[in-house]
């Protein structure tokens, strides 16, 4: 029988969505801003109707995100930030930009929920990943784009409109590129298809 490691690099990410699920469910974004990078997911229990088996999903409370990702200094990725910088308020930044997104296309940001951890930038990588192979977040696997920026208008009218602006068209940058691949209606049935095979994974 193999023994328990907890420095097992699926323990790690283990705990960090443990930890972040036991974290209350608030208003997107945070009333309060704060400092630190983190994990965060999403939650929707609007009035859309393409929606309306996740929204029964989430009856209960903060179920079952429709987004989940992670927030880390600028310049990270790239390994160009010190181990020891402070990260300043990033995540709440993040969280911030998609609130204005949702302004945007025209959905009630009270019809959205968060819920978020903040933790080192070395473990976010973790977190984020074992998120989306758990839940598969309908915006991280099947509708590309939510959180996308403007690539900036040299490049808008060479690059092809995210599909969540094609379903939900709001964004003024995403208005300028060029159609997105799958037609409105594909990109419909693409929803309708997952989430008619929703099921809650256990906690």
């Amino acid at each position: 029988m193999k023994s328990y490691n907890p420095l097992d690099i699926v323990n790690i990410a283990e705990s960090l969505v443990h930890e972040l699920l036991r974290r209350e469910c608030g208003p997107l974004p945070p009333i309060e801003k704060f400092e630190g990078a983190g994990i965060y997911a999403l939650y929707y229990s609007g009035d859309y109707r393409l929606y309306g088996t996740l929204v029964k999903a989430n009856r209960d409370g903060c179920d079952y995100p429709i987004y989940v990702g992670k927030a880390a200094p600028e310049g990270a990725r790239k390994g160009l930030v010190s181990l020891d910088t402070p990260p300043g308020p990033v995540l709440w930044s993040r969280l911030r930009e998609h609130a204005e997104s949702i302004d945007h296309v025209g959905l009630p940001r009270e019809h959205f929920r968060c819920r978020f951890l903040i933790t080192d930038e070395i473990w976010l990588s973790l977190g984020e990943k074992l998120l989306i192979q758990r839940y598969r977040p309908l915006w991280n696997t099947v509708i590309d784009g939510f959180g996308n920026h403007d690539p900036g208008g040299g490049r808008r009218a060479t690059s092809g409109r995210p599909e969540w602006d094609t379903l939900h068209p709001g964004r003024t940058w995403a208005a300028d590129m060029k159609p997105s691949q799958r037609s409105l209606n594909e990109i419909r049935q693409s929803v309708r298809q997952h989430l008619s095979h929703l099921t809650l994974p256990k906690p």
